[in-house]
């Protein structure tokens, strides 16, 4: 439903929107999310969770320096 920008920065909204109520029990630090929303059919939805809550994950020093080839698993983004 959304790109993988379009999720990082909706994620970071929210984080800003959350971090703003200064609520006591949220603590210091990223806070863990979930958002699901429902778009207009049933086939079309997404899943949004802090940008925290991914994983890179990095093969070797020449992959590091290669985006193309680093493989980095986002736990949170689900590509519709």
């Amino acid at each position: 439903m959304f790109s993988s920008t379009e999720k990082q920065e909706i994620a970071e909204k929210v984080q800003q929107i959350l971090r703003d109520t200064n609520h006591p029990e949220l603590g210091d630090g990223e806070i863990s999310f979930t958002l699901f929303v429902e778009g207009a059919e049933n086939w079309s939805w997404a899943d949004i969770k802090n940008n925290g809550a991914f994983i890179v994950d990095t093969l070797s020093e020449e992959n590091q320096n290669n985006p193309t080839k680093a493989r980095i698993r986002h736990n949170h983004i689900t590509e519709d």
